[in-house]
C-alpha cells in the first residue's frame, strides 16, 4: 500500500476521542487548533444545475502528507453536498484508483492513454464509483513513462487540460491526485487546475518545501495559467496530545494566515481501515469524527468560493 495511507499510528484512536479540534465537534467559535475562532461552515444550498467544473489539483512535492486520502474523502464529502465530483487519479502508484476499488493491473485505459494517444475521449476511460455522483479517472504504473514521451510534444504543459476540456461541463468540481514531485505532470495538472490544495503533514520536516511549491505555483501562474491560485493549505495528520503537531500548525498560520483551512485532519486508524475497504471515510465510518472533518473542509472549500 501507498504511504499516503499508512500514517504513523498509536495504540489509541485519537480520530475517535469526544470533542475533537479541528472537527465541527469543537464547535462554532471555539478556538481550533489553528489559533484561530471556529467559523460556522452551514451547508451550502442545493444545486439546480452542474457545471462547469472548478478544477483542484492536490500537490505536494513530499510524499505521505493525505494528499490521495484528502483526495478521496474531499471528493466523497463534496458528492454528499450534491456536487458531480469527478477524481483524477495523476500519480503512477495508482493510490487513489486502488482506494476506490479500481482493478488497477486489469485496466486497458487510463490517464496514461488520454495523455500519450490521440482519439480518445476521456468519457471512455471515466469509472463511476460505489459513491454516488463520484466518479474517477484512474491510473496505473503506465504513467510513470508519461513524463519522459510528453517531453517532446508541443505545449506539453497543457495536455491534461486538453483531456479535461470534453467533460468540464458534466462536473461541478475535478480533483487532480498530483504525484509526490514537481515534474512534468504536476505542471501539467496545474496548468490545468483553477485552485491549488496543498495537503500538509504536522511535522516540522513537511514544512520546508512548502515553500518551493509556492513558488512553483507562482511560476506557473505567471507564465503559463493566471487564473490559478492557492485555495487552501490542509493540516493533515494533526495528533492533539503532542506539542509538536500544535507548535507545527501554529507556525504555518504564522507564515500563511488565512491561506491555512481552519479544518485540521486527525490521525487515525480509519484512513487506513477505509482504504482496505476501498471506500470513502464517509461511507465506511459515517459517524466517525474524520468523516465530520471531511465533511467540513467540503464545506469550508465552498464558503472559500473553491468548489461550486
Amino acid at each position: 500500500m501507498n504511504e499516503e495511507y499508512h500514517p504513523t499510528m498509536h495504540t489509541d484512536d485519537v480520530g475517535s476521542l469526544p470533542h475533537l479540534p479541528g472537527t465541527e465537534l469543537a464547535g462554532v467559535g471555539a478556538i481550533g487548533p489553528t489559533g484561530r475562532p471556529l467559523p460556522e461552515f452551514p451547508d451550502p444550498p442545493r444545486l439546480t444545475s452542474h457545471g462547469p467544473a472548478r478544477v483542484i489539483a492536490m500537490c505536494n512535492q513530499k510524499g505521505g502528507v493525505g494528499k490521495t486520502t484528502t483526495t478521496i474523502n474531499l471528493g466523497a464529502a463534496l458528492a454528499e453536498l450534491g456536487r458531480r465530483v469527478l477524481l483524477v487519479d495523476f500519480d503512477p502508484q495508482g493510490a487513489l484508483s486502488v482506494g476506490l476499488g479500481v482493478p488497477t493491473h486489469q485496466l486497458d485505459t487510463t490517464i496514461y492513454t488520454l495523455l500519450v494517444e490521440r482519439g480518445h475521449d476521456i468519457r471512455e476511460v471515466v469509472q463511476r464509483t460505489r459513491t454516488d455522483n463520484l466518479d474517477i479517472v484512474p491510473a496505473n504504473i503506465d504513467l510513470s513513462a508519461a513524463e519522459v514521451q510528453l517531453v517532446g510534444e508541443v505545449a506539453r504543459e497543457q495536455i491534461l487540460a486538453r483531456v479535461l476540456r470534453p467533460v468540464l461541463d458534466d462536473y461541478d468540481v475535478i480533483l487532480i491526485d498530483c504525484q509526490p514531485s514537481l515534474g512534468l505532470l504536476t505542471v501539467n495538472a496545474l496548468t490545468a487546475a483553477h485552485g491549488v490544495v496543498i495537503p500538509l503533514e504536522c511535522e516540522f520536516f513537511a514544512m520546508r518545501g512548502v515553500a518551493l511549491l509556492i513558488e512553483t505555483i507562482e511560476k506557473i501562474t505567471d507564465r503559463l495559467n493566471p487564473r490559478l491560485q492557492v485555495d487552501g493549505i490542509l493540516a493533515t495528520m494533526y495528533d492533539s496530545r503532542t506539542l509538536h503537531s500544535k507548535e507545527v500548525v501554529r507556525s504555518v498560520v504564522d507564515h500563511f494566515g488565512e491561506q491555512v483551512f481552519h479544518t485540521v485532519i486527525s490521525r487515525t486508524v480509519k484512513f487506513p481501515d477505509a482504504t482496505l475497504a476501498a471506500e470513502p471515510i464517509t461511507t465506511y465510518a459515517a459517524t466517525h469524527t474524520a468523516a465530520a472533518a471531511y465533511r467540513q473542509l467540503a464545506r469550508e472549500l465552498i464558503a472559500r468560493g473553491g468548489a461550486a
